[in-house]
């Protein structure tokens, strides 16, 4: 399965959507060159699919592109982050 995400800017959010079920990634940008992930939410049919991940890598990837610090307001992703050194280096410096 591909799963096709939009970044929905105007929204600041990342969606998804398959058989009628949605999914997304919420953000705000609270200052210059910084991205807070707020919240994400998978509907329940789409759950253990993988999905949130794949919202938190394509959020992830935003970031980096943008070279945007990153905030993990969203428990989701501040568990995602910490479990993947990978994206340590996005991490807001305080």
């Amino acid at each position: 399965m591909a799963l096709s995400i939009q970044h929905q800017a105007q929204d600041q959010q990342f969606t998804t959507s398959q058989d009628g079920n949605s999914a997304e990634l919420a953000y705000s940008r609270p200052s210059d060159g910084v991205i807070d992930f707020t919240h994400t939410f998978v509907e329940e049919d789409l759950r253990g699919q993988g999905i949130g991940e794949e919202l938190a890598k394509t959020g992830l990837a935003y970031a980096r592109d943008e070279n945007l610090q990153v905030r993990t307001t969203c428990t989701f992703m501040r568990d995602y982050v910490a479990q993947h050194l990978e994206y340590q280096d996005l991490l807001e410096k305080n």
